[in-house]
């Protein structure tokens, strides 16, 4: 760096943008929620882990579980759960057509992140009206 002066180097550099300038795009919202999902898999994970390690201790603890799970607040989590793992799912495929090369283009950029958020609940609302027509959620209704 010999030859630079110090008035060179103290020179105000520009401020990078961040959020509050761009505008949001679909694919920059899908990047934020795969990022999230992703993260919420960890806490999901280790519910999972807790229910088959009360599975394995006995009745009574598998029973409790299964009886915290059953409540209101057990069954959003796990509506929440199914829908992160879903929707991380449709990212890495997402991803997984990127990695082969295709669907550069804005338009199959946009077609994919949108394809990914709308089939995530529509899966995700598929999968608990399967499970509660199961459980004969819907015949306490009836």
């Amino acid at each position: 760096m010999a030859g630079v002066t110090t008035e060179k180097r103290s020179r105000a550099r520009p401020l990078s943008p961040h959020l509050q300038i761009y505008r949001p795009t679909i694919n920059m919202v899908m990047s934020i929620l795969h990022r999230i999902s992703g993260a919420a898999l960890y806490f999901g994970s280790l519910l999972l882990a807790v229910w088959l390690l009360a599975a394995a201790t006995g009745p009574d603890q598998f029973q409790f579980v299964n009886w915290l799970f059953s409540t209101w607040p057990g069954i959003i989590v796990l509506v929440g759960y199914s829908w992160a793992l879903i929707l991380h799912m449709l990212g890495g495929l997402r991803h997984f057509i990127w990695d082969t090369g295709r669907g550069f283009d804005i338009g199959t950029v946009d077609l994919l992140g949108w394809a990914t958020a709308i089939l995530s609940v529509l899966l995700t609302a598929a999968l608990w009206i399967y499970i509660a027509s199961q459980q004969g959620w819907f015949a306490a209704w009836a």
